[in-house]
């Protein structure tokens, strides 16, 4: 009943599902922490015994612990109707400033040559255009734009709509992945499937846009599913742990000793694009940013020595001249 009533409350605050799964979780392990008591009954002091306990012994992350906080917050303030002002300042984890991990244009060749399938397409898409993995698996064929070569990512992170580039490069192997998907779409329609989900309320205010080809996936998964509540023959989106998955093997096999992932990829888009002398403001736009200054982290990891500063160690391998008796 908590959880239902949890999962409702976050969905009047239209969450994404991905934060709905994670509050969720976060509660449930709150719960199994105490004890299987009722959170009503447990006080503010609970909950910094649960977030010190993640952060001592469970030694998460200050990102994963704030996230935890973040959830237990919401189920208080927005479920049971009581404020931990109080518990937040102690329990609220600094998170540290780290530079993002870039490849290079010669490392991104290399990784991308050594992947198959969809999955190729979609790095090259992480790198080409600077999306985000969830974004570009959640593409729709009405996103991509040939003609404009633009790609508009709908409801991206914040809930925030942009359109961001589609390289040259990637049209015609785009193009030619889409004729694939039109001949599995059409074969589902012939057996009765061909449906997919669709945001919000659009299933009700257009009953035939889940089987019209406008609204498909771009990458599609291999298998179908039966929906539960509306019994449709139904096909989700390509799974992004296929696409970590195939760049970890890449990265491996290419030999890079970095901690590469599929987010390297769009790190590597932006960086490379101000190494090419791109302004910051069009980079912040295209990344989907909503401050610039989240966008000025890539300033700091820029292939290039402004300053041409010179190493003291550089001495070391010169000649010394004789010291004098």
């Amino acid at each position: 009943m908590l959880l239902t009533t949890l999962r409702r409350a976050i969905r009047l605050k239209h969450y994404s599902r991905r934060t709905e799964q994670a509050y969720v979780g976060w509660v449930r392990r709150y719960v199994r922490f105490h004890g299987m008591r009722n959170p009503a009954e447990l006080s503010a002091e609970d909950v910094a015994a649960f977030l010190s306990h993640l952060a001592v012994v469970g030694k998460v992350s200050a990102a994963t612990q704030n996230q935890a906080l973040a959830a237990l917050l919401f189920l208080y303030q927005e479920v049971l109707g009581r404020r931990l002002d109080a518990v937040v300042p102690a329990v609220r984890a600094k998170q540290p400033v780290r530079l993002p991990v870039v490849l290079t244009v010669a490392e991104v060749a290399a990784v991308l040559s050594r992947i198959g399938g969809p999955s190729r397409l979609v790095a090259g898409l992480l790198y080409g255009s600077g999306l985000r993995l969830l974004e570009c698996v959640q593409l729709r064929v009405k996103d991509v734009d040939f003609e404009r070569r633009e790609i508009r990512v709908r409801r991206g992170k914040g809930g925030r709509d942009r359109i961001t580039i589609l390289p040259d490069v990637l049209a015609d192997p785009l193009r030619r992945h889409l004729q694939v998907v039109r001949l599995m779409h059409d074969r589902d329609r012939k057996h009765g499937g061909g449906r997919v989900e669709l945001p919000g309320a659009l299933a009700r205010k257009l009953p035939g846009a889940s089987a019209s080809w406008p609204w498909q996936w771009v990458f599609p998964a291999l298998r179908t599913y039966r929906d539960p509540a509306s019994g449709e023959q139904r096909r989700h989106h390509y799974h992004p742990t296929a696409v970590q998955r195939a760049f970890g093997n890449a990265v491996r096999a290419s030999g890079i000793a970095k901690r590469a992932t599929c987010h390297s990829l769009r790190h590597s888009f932006a960086t490379h694009l101000l190494e090419a002398g791109y302004d910051i403001r069009t980079v912040q736009e295209l990344l989907g940013h909503h401050s610039v200054e989240t966008t000025m982290i890539y300033t700091h990891v820029l292939n290039r020595n402004r300053r041409a500063v010179v190493s003291p160690a550089e001495q070391l391998a010169r000649p010394q001249p004789p010291r004098g008796r």
